[in-house]
Protein backbone atom coordinates (compact mmCIF):
# COMPACT_ATOMS: atom_id res chain seq x y z
CA UNK A 1 0.00 0.00 0.00
CA UNK A 2 1.66 3.00 -1.46
CA UNK A 3 -0.98 5.49 -0.17
CA UNK A 4 -0.81 8.33 2.30
CA UNK A 5 -2.58 6.41 4.89
CA UNK A 6 -0.20 2.54 4.40
CA UNK A 7 3.39 4.82 3.74
CA UNK A 8 3.26 7.39 6.34
CA UNK A 9 5.56 10.32 5.62
CA UNK A 10 9.40 9.44 7.40
CA UNK A 11 8.26 5.68 6.63
CA UNK A 12 11.22 3.46 5.28
CA UNK A 13 10.04 0.17 3.69
CA UNK A 14 11.62 -2.38 1.25
CA UNK A 15 9.20 -2.93 -1.48
CA UNK A 16 9.22 -4.66 -4.97
CA UNK A 17 9.24 -2.66 -8.99
CA UNK A 18 9.14 -4.41 -11.48
CA UNK A 19 10.09 -7.74 -9.25
CA UNK A 20 13.03 -6.51 -7.75
CA UNK A 21 13.36 -5.32 -4.04
CA UNK A 22 13.81 -1.61 -3.58
CA UNK A 23 14.48 0.17 -0.14
CA UNK A 24 11.88 2.94 -0.15
CA UNK A 25 12.00 5.75 1.92
CA UNK A 26 9.18 8.07 2.32
CA UNK A 27 10.75 11.82 2.47
CA UNK A 28 11.99 14.27 0.09
CA UNK A 29 14.96 16.89 -0.27
CA UNK A 30 12.12 19.02 -2.56
CA UNK A 31 9.51 19.48 -0.59
CA UNK A 32 7.08 17.36 -2.66
CA UNK A 33 5.11 13.84 -1.87
CA UNK A 34 7.63 11.07 -2.89
CA UNK A 35 10.16 8.33 -2.27
CA UNK A 36 14.04 8.15 -2.26
CA UNK A 37 14.53 4.89 -3.59
CA UNK A 38 17.95 2.71 -2.88
CA UNK A 39 19.16 -0.77 -5.14
CA UNK A 40 22.79 -2.12 -5.42
CA UNK A 41 23.99 0.26 -7.77
CA UNK A 42 23.91 -2.65 -11.37
CA UNK A 43 19.96 -2.67 -10.51
CA UNK A 44 19.98 0.86 -10.97
CA UNK A 45 19.31 1.68 -14.75
CA UNK A 46 16.78 -1.26 -15.26
CA UNK A 47 14.72 0.50 -11.96
CA UNK A 48 15.19 3.92 -13.67
CA UNK A 49 13.95 2.69 -16.82
CA UNK A 50 10.70 0.69 -15.20
CA UNK A 51 9.80 4.64 -13.67
CA UNK A 52 10.05 6.15 -16.41
CA UNK A 53 8.20 3.98 -18.76
CA UNK A 54 5.71 3.32 -15.85
CA UNK A 55 5.11 7.44 -15.63
CA UNK A 56 5.39 8.20 -19.34
CA UNK A 57 1.77 8.48 -19.89
CA UNK A 58 1.57 10.95 -16.82
CA UNK A 59 4.65 13.13 -18.17
CA UNK A 60 7.03 12.27 -15.91
CA UNK A 61 10.71 13.18 -16.87
CA UNK A 62 13.76 13.52 -15.11
CA UNK A 63 14.46 17.07 -13.21
CA UNK A 64 18.22 17.85 -12.89
CA UNK A 65 20.14 19.17 -9.89
CA UNK A 66 19.19 22.85 -10.41
CA UNK A 67 15.65 21.33 -8.65
CA UNK A 68 16.80 18.92 -6.37
CA UNK A 69 20.30 21.26 -5.35
CA UNK A 70 19.11 24.46 -5.61
CA UNK A 71 15.60 26.29 -6.38
CA UNK A 72 13.17 23.47 -4.32
CA UNK A 73 15.76 23.48 -1.68
CA UNK A 74 15.89 27.22 -0.89
CA UNK A 75 11.92 27.33 -1.00
CA UNK A 76 11.73 24.33 1.82
CA UNK A 77 15.05 26.17 3.70
CA UNK A 78 16.72 22.76 3.83
CA UNK A 79 20.50 23.47 4.41
CA UNK A 80 23.28 21.58 1.96
CA UNK A 81 26.20 20.42 4.17
CA UNK A 82 29.38 22.49 3.19
CA UNK A 83 27.02 25.24 1.91
CA UNK A 84 24.92 26.44 4.93
CA UNK A 85 26.57 23.99 7.44
CA UNK A 86 29.34 24.06 8.89
CA UNK A 87 32.08 24.94 11.39
CA UNK A 88 31.79 28.12 12.01
CA UNK A 89 27.85 27.81 13.00
CA UNK A 90 26.24 25.63 15.71
CA UNK A 91 23.08 23.26 15.10
CA UNK A 92 21.08 25.58 16.92
CA UNK A 93 21.84 28.62 15.25
CA UNK A 94 21.21 26.52 11.91
CA UNK A 95 17.65 25.82 13.41
CA UNK A 96 18.26 22.06 13.45
CA UNK A 97 18.17 21.52 17.30
CA UNK A 98 15.94 19.27 19.01
CA UNK A 99 13.70 19.62 21.00
CA UNK A 100 15.44 18.08 24.01
CA UNK A 101 18.81 15.89 24.10
CA UNK A 102 17.94 12.04 24.71
CA UNK A 103 19.74 10.86 27.80
CA UNK A 104 21.62 7.54 26.16
CA UNK A 105 25.54 8.14 24.84
CA UNK A 106 25.86 9.38 21.55
CA UNK A 107 29.01 11.21 19.24
CA UNK A 108 28.54 14.64 19.95
CA UNK A 109 26.32 14.76 22.96
CA UNK A 110 28.18 17.13 24.87
CA UNK A 111 28.41 19.56 22.11
CA UNK A 112 25.01 19.44 21.62
CA UNK A 113 24.10 20.04 24.88
CA UNK A 114 26.85 23.14 25.34
CA UNK A 115 25.49 24.57 21.97
CA UNK A 116 21.80 24.46 23.35
CA UNK A 117 23.28 26.26 26.58
CA UNK A 118 25.15 29.09 25.43
CA UNK A 119 21.71 29.91 22.77
CA UNK A 120 22.41 31.42 19.15
CA UNK A 121 24.12 34.37 18.42
CA UNK A 122 23.09 34.73 14.89
CA UNK A 123 20.24 32.33 13.13
CA UNK A 124 19.65 31.17 9.75
CA UNK A 125 17.30 33.29 7.62
CA UNK A 126 15.62 32.87 4.40
CA UNK A 127 15.75 36.29 2.62
CA UNK A 128 14.27 37.32 -1.36
CA UNK A 129 16.97 39.32 -3.33
CA UNK A 130 15.96 42.23 -5.76
CA UNK A 131 17.83 41.75 -9.05
CA UNK A 132 19.79 44.83 -9.96
CA UNK A 133 21.09 45.84 -13.31
CA UNK A 134 25.22 44.33 -14.15
CA UNK A 135 25.82 45.24 -17.24
CA UNK A 136 23.79 45.71 -20.91
CA UNK A 137 20.88 46.31 -19.06
CA UNK A 138 20.36 42.57 -17.57
CA UNK A 139 19.80 41.66 -13.99
CA UNK A 140 22.81 40.12 -11.88
CA UNK A 141 21.68 37.38 -9.43
CA UNK A 142 23.65 36.59 -6.61
CA UNK A 143 25.11 32.70 -6.52
CA UNK A 144 26.30 32.68 -2.85
CA UNK A 145 29.38 33.93 -0.68
CA UNK A 146 28.01 37.48 -1.10
CA UNK A 147 27.74 39.78 1.60
CA UNK A 148 25.16 41.26 3.78
CA UNK A 149 24.76 44.56 4.61
CA UNK A 150 21.93 46.16 7.27
CA UNK A 151 20.00 49.00 5.35
CA UNK A 152 22.16 51.67 5.77
CA UNK A 153 24.77 49.61 4.31
CA UNK A 154 26.83 48.41 7.14
CA UNK A 155 28.14 45.13 7.05
CA UNK A 156 26.22 42.87 9.82
CA UNK A 157 28.57 41.09 12.28
CA UNK A 158 27.75 39.30 15.07
CA UNK A 159 28.82 38.87 18.50
CA UNK A 160 31.04 36.94 17.75
CA UNK A 161 33.07 38.48 15.03
CA UNK A 162 31.40 36.46 12.45
CA UNK A 163 30.59 38.62 9.35
CA UNK A 164 27.15 37.83 7.74
CA UNK A 165 27.06 36.48 4.03
CA UNK A 166 24.79 34.10 1.73
CA UNK A 167 25.33 30.52 1.70
CA UNK A 168 23.21 29.45 -1.09
CA UNK A 169 21.10 31.24 -3.57
CA UNK A 170 19.05 30.79 -6.28
CA UNK A 171 15.47 31.42 -7.82
CA UNK A 172 12.43 30.40 -5.92
CA UNK A 173 9.44 30.32 -8.70
CA UNK A 174 7.17 28.67 -6.61
CA UNK A 175 7.13 31.89 -4.57
CA UNK A 176 8.11 34.21 -7.19
CA UNK A 177 11.34 35.36 -5.54
CA UNK A 178 15.24 35.35 -5.81
CA UNK A 179 15.65 33.38 -2.90
CA UNK A 180 19.16 32.98 -0.54
CA UNK A 181 19.95 31.52 3.05
CA UNK A 182 22.30 33.51 5.32
CA UNK A 183 23.32 33.56 8.85
CA UNK A 184 22.39 36.97 10.71
CA UNK A 185 23.15 38.27 13.96
CA UNK A 186 20.07 37.62 16.06
CA UNK A 187 19.42 41.31 16.38
CA UNK A 188 18.43 41.61 12.90
CA UNK A 189 16.88 38.03 12.58
CA UNK A 190 13.64 39.27 12.58
CA UNK A 191 10.69 38.39 9.48
CA UNK A 192 10.34 41.52 7.29
CA UNK A 193 13.60 43.29 8.04
CA UNK A 194 15.34 44.92 4.74
CA UNK A 195 19.27 44.65 4.38
CA UNK A 196 21.38 44.84 1.63
CA UNK A 197 23.63 42.35 -0.42
CA UNK A 198 26.89 43.36 -2.00
CA UNK A 199 27.43 41.68 -5.06
CA UNK A 200 29.46 42.85 -8.08
CA UNK A 201 29.96 46.43 -6.55
CA UNK A 202 26.34 46.85 -6.76
CA UNK A 203 24.26 46.51 -3.66
CA UNK A 204 20.68 44.86 -3.69
CA UNK A 205 17.74 45.32 -1.69
CA UNK A 206 16.92 42.34 0.73
CA UNK A 207 13.98 41.17 2.93
CA UNK A 208 13.90 38.60 5.52
CA UNK A 209 11.62 36.06 5.00
CA UNK A 210 11.57 33.74 7.22
CA UNK A 211 13.63 33.17 10.23
CA UNK A 212 15.37 29.53 11.18
CA UNK A 213 14.00 26.27 9.67
CA UNK A 214 10.36 27.77 8.48
CA UNK A 215 9.77 27.24 4.82
CA UNK A 216 8.53 30.33 2.33
CA UNK A 217 7.09 27.46 0.69
CA UNK A 218 4.18 25.18 1.78
CA UNK A 219 5.72 25.96 5.45
CA UNK A 220 3.04 23.56 7.19
CA UNK A 221 4.50 20.67 5.34
CA UNK A 222 1.15 19.55 3.76
CA UNK A 223 3.22 18.88 0.28
CA UNK A 224 4.86 16.11 1.98
CA UNK A 225 2.47 14.14 4.03
CA UNK A 226 -0.44 14.35 1.74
Amino acid sequence: DLSSAGFPFGTCRTVRIAGQPVLASRISYVGESGWELYVPSEQAPRLWEELIGAGEALGVGPVGLGVYGTTARLEKSYRSYGHDLNQDYSVVEAGLAPVKVKAAPFIGRQAMVDQLAAGPRALMCTVSVDPRPISGGEPGYPTGNEPVLDSEGRRLVDSLGRPSYLTSAGPGPSVGAYLALAYLPIEHATAGTGLQVEYLARRHRATILAVGATAVFDPENQRLRS
